[in-house]
């Protein structure tokens, strides 16, 4: 079984203060672009600056939006950043 890999990550200079947005590196986006998910809007596809721009995001933090991920059908692995290589 194939795992997803996630980078959780907080949008920065967000008006609602503490907005968790989910990075899907294996996923395929345009060039220059980084497949993404979030609570509103869903699915869509983030530019590479927008990624290195936000912060890391902490467990309690991002919880919510990951069983979110779960209950769509994701079996997610936890990452911290992009990795060129796709992990088993």
């Amino acid at each position: 079984m194939t795992k997803d890999r996630v980078i959780f990550k907080l949008i920065p200079d967000d008006p609602q203060k503490g907005q968790v947005i989910a990075f899907l590196p294996d996923s395929l986006a345009e060039t220059g672009c980084i497949w993404s998910y979030m609570h509103v809007g869903q699915h869509g596809e983030a530019d590479l600056g927008f990624y290195h721009a936000c912060k890391p995001a902490r467990p309690e933090q991002y919880q919510e939006l990951l069983a979110e991920l779960i209950s769509i059908g994701y079996d997610p692995v936890i990452k911290q950043r992009i990795t060129h290589r796709k992990e088993k």
